[in-house]
């Protein structure tokens, strides 16, 4: 028989997919603490200029190269797609509804990016695992969201949820089609710092730094949270998976994502799990496994 070149299995992949699954889906609740008590976009400007400042002391100190003008003006429009448009909204809508339907919302990013692909620049076709694949995540996360269904949910922060994350995939698919450092932390680090900066203008022009905000040490807890794990951590895994998959495959962690957020809303929420919950895990799990299995290894 002739000999067959053995595939190695990378454990750096299966570890960055565990971080952005695991890690990021703790966050919603992380940062439902933070807004409870800081002003929204104050509370995300500063743990992303933070986490991005650090990011780029990093890069510096691995003597990365200074990015272009070409590629400044590049990571601007994702910082602006990315931070500014997705977190600003999410930090917001977070103050008006729960962490988990938040997490649910943010589930429909790999709806956003296939269809963009698809759509816009031409790079998927539309194959009908792809279709079962985002139909099961669909209704596993609709699943999911039923057991929210005591009391009303205000319609806008969900609306602007859903429109944060069309801005958000559609940076994360430009990071594939556009001029961006070759660094990776550096990439990351600009992202984030340009976005800060953008999220800390507008918390100024819009009132939340008159008075100073007061941070509690529960909300600086869950900010030091969310800079570290949330964003040193989960944001370059991030990058550095959207560097070696596609986009739609990457973003199969928002499908994951919701259950972690759930399953942390009953460990540390004292919330009920029903029969729902389980439907709706089994049918994320197996979303999750098509999109796997659909996407190639490599762009």
């Amino acid at each position: 028989m002739p000999n067959v070149p053995e595939q190695r299995f990378d454990s750096r992949v299966l570890l960055a997919f565990f971080i952005i699954y695991f890690v990021w889906g703790s966050t919603y609740l992380a940062i439902r603490i933070a807004v409870a008590t800081v002003p929204p976009l104050f509370a995300a400007g500063v743990r992303f200029l933070v986490a991005g400042a650090a990011l780029l002391l990093w890069a510096k100190w691995k003597a990365a190269p200074n990015p272009t003008r070409i590629e400044w003006r590049n990571l601007a429009v994702q910082a602006a797609l990315m931070f500014l448009c997705g977190y600003s909204a999410l930090f917001w809508a977070e103050t008006r509804i729960p962490s988990g339907v938040a997490s649910v919302l943010v589930a429909t990013i790999p709806v956003w990016m296939a269809l963009i692909e698809i759509v816009l620049f031409k790079r998927e076709r539309m194959r009908w695992r792809l279709i079962v694949a985002i139909g099961f995540g669909t209704v596993g996360v609709a699943i999911l969201a039923l057991r929210q269904g005591s009391g009303r949910i205000p319609i806008l922060p969900c609306l602007a949820i859903l429109g944060a994350e069309i801005g958000w995939s559609m940076g994360t698919v430009l990071s594939q089609r556009i001029a961006t450092p070759k660094s990776k932390v550096l990439t990351a680090g600009a992202q984030m710092t340009l976005g800060g900066l953008m999220l800390l203008l507008f918390s100024l022009v819009v009132g939340e730094m008159s008075p100073w905000p007061h941070i509690s040490a529960r909300a600086g807890a869950a900010l030091l949270y969310l800079i570290v794990a949330g964003s040193l951590i989960a944001f370059t895994a991030y990058i550095w998976l959207l560097g070696r998959m596609t986009a739609t495959v990457v973003s199969s962690y928002a499908y994951v994502n919701p259950v972690v957020a759930l399953a942390i809303g009953y460990w540390l929420g004292n919330e009920a799990i029903n029969r729902n919950i389980v439907m709706g895990t089994a049918l994320v799990l197996v979303s999750v496994l098509l999109i796997l299995r659909t996407g190639s290894v490599s762009h």
